[in-house]
């Protein structure tokens, strides 16, 4: 197996021309001047403040100490892996995403636990892959026979266990009441939609439901639902704490239906349509643009700026870890350059998403990380450094980063595995072994070939083999789809 050595050539960064000494930076070993992973567009960003300095690997800062920080989680909702400025936009403007990713450490090769929205969402809640639950077999969830099983061990259960106060704000998508809520799977507070989709103003789900709740309970507000999270999570951070708190922000900007703030007139169309009967009116497949995206990613630009704000002025920044992600990868309008595919495909386009980490405490600013993680990493990486301790009857798939992000250790060698329906991708190291739907086993090498497009297989059957291998190993542990899916 492929090793994260500064001298095996196979571990260079997807994305960028890398020297082998830059490489060890980036995984928290020597130093280097170098940038890494600074897609095109963003290394000579439209505004000046946006070039304060430039990136450099990351690398560890050990020997600091903090307190136990709080968690703020946000997740964007269908956001492509080139859809904010630093990552490559040509022309969707996101300054506080920016600005946040300066203040700590950008991911390059960050990943999702799947391609659409429940199945990642449980692989984060759960730290494991969504294939070890039968609510995780559903790709996404749409109806109310499935969803996160109380009893399951989650991220939030495992640190209110060890003192932390929990609260989810936004869309939940795994499960339906009155089986599945957050509030049933270790959230102390939860406000709200249960569903995969609602149209922003009326609350209505793709059944036609309201789809707003506080708690069990369903709660009126009309207004951009964007705004109302927005004020929500920034309530939430404003509050008086007496312990540290994991807050889980999902938005669902900018997901279909293409409804920007302000757009009330669109928003009536939709209504209508879903009230006659239109189950598909809210797939908004006629409707949407490029611009009309940009404004959705803009405005979700905008609300972190807000929430940002907000715990600024609490006094709790410096104190507080704050991630930021898509769930999966881009959609209809996403600006996905190079990559190919989009969400629902375990393409590099389908599963490579923006992350940014920042905790002013622990982590230096304007740092960037080559390193491939993805979602049920962030799940070991946040028990640990909270203190809380993994349910050893459900082990985690996923492996912790804090040893490489507060102390400098080398990064374990391992693979990174994905299945969804009549699809297969594994990542080791350098290397991607991909099948699609009925299509042959296909290699890639990312470093060289991030889009995906000169396949090796025939060229390495060795590797292939390899990786082929271990992703049926894998495979074989989980549970197997239902017979007709």
């Amino acid at each position: 197996m492929p090793s994260f050595d500064s001298n095996t050539s196979a571990n260079k960064v997807p994305g960028a021309p890398l020297t082998r000494r830059a490489f060890t930076t980036a995984v928290g070993a020597t130093a280097a001047t170098a940038a890494v992973g600074v897609p095109a567009a963003a290394a000579a960003p439209r505004d000046p403040s946006a070039a304060e300095s430039a990136e450099r690997p990351f690398r560890a800062a050990p020997g600091r100490h903090a307190r136990r920080p709080n968690i703020l989680f946000i997740l964007g909702d269908d956001l492509g892996w080139a859809d904010l400025s630093s990552y490559g936009s040509p022309h969707i403007r996101t300054p506080h995403l920016d600005a946040l990713a300066r203040q700590g450490v950008r991911f390059t090769d960050a990943y999702s636990g799947s391609a659409t929205c429940s199945p990642t969402r449980f692989s984060l809640y759960t730290g494991r892959y969504p294939g070890r639950t039968e609510g995780g077999l559903s790709e996404p969830i749409a109806d109310r026979s499935a969803g996160l099983e109380p009893t399951h061990p989650t991220l939030a259960s495992l640190l209110k266990g060890a003192g932390y106060a929990t609260a989810l704000i936004g869309k939940w998508h795994c499960g339906y009441l009155p089986d599945y809520s957050p509030t049933r799977s270790g959230w102390d507070e939860f406000f709200g939609n249960f569903g995969g989709a609602l149209e922003y103003y009326s609350k209505l789900g793709l059944g036609g439901e309201y789809d707003l709740y506080e708690g069990d309970a369903t709660y009126k507000d009309l207004r951009y639902y964007t705004r109302i999270l927005t004020e929500r999570a920034s309530r939430y951070i404003r509050r008086g704490h007496d312990r540290p708190w994991l807050l889980n922000l999902n938005f669902t900007t900018p997901h279909w239906p293409w409804i920007a703030d302000g757009d009330t007139g669109a928003s009536a169309e939709i209504v209508r349509r879903i009230k006659a009967g239109d189950g598909r009116a809210l797939w908004h497949g006629d409707g949407g643009s490029v611009e009309k995206y940009t404004q959705m990613v803009e405005d979700l630009d905008r609300s972190v700026g807000e929430v940002l704000k907000a715990l600024k002025r609490s006094g709790q920044e410096k104190d507080t870890l704050v991630f930021f992600a898509s769930d999966n990868g881009g959609e209809r309008f996403s600006y996905n350059w190079p990559l190919s595919g989009n969400k629902g495909s375990l393409r590099e386009g389908g599963i490579r998403v923006p992350s940014v980490l920042r905790w002013p405490a622990r982590i230096d600013g304007n740092q960037v990380s080559g390193l491939p993680v993805f979602s049920p990493d962030w799940t070991a990486t946040l028990l640990e450094i909270a203190g809380a301790r993994p349910d050893p009857a459900y082990p985690l798939d996923g492996t912790s980063l804090a040893g490489y992000l507060l102390r400098g250790e080398a990064p374990r060698e391992r693979d990174l595995f994905w299945r969804v329906r009549g699809e297969r991708a594994l990542r080791r190291g350098d290397w991607k072994y991909y099948r699609g739907k009925g299509g042959p086993d296909q290699l890639f090498r990312l470093s060289e070939d991030q889009r995906e497009q000169a396949d090796l297989a025939a060229a390495e059957p060795g590797v292939l083999a390899a990786l082929r291998a271990s992703w049926e190993r894998t495979d074989a542990g989980l549970l197997p789809y239902p017979s007709g899916a």
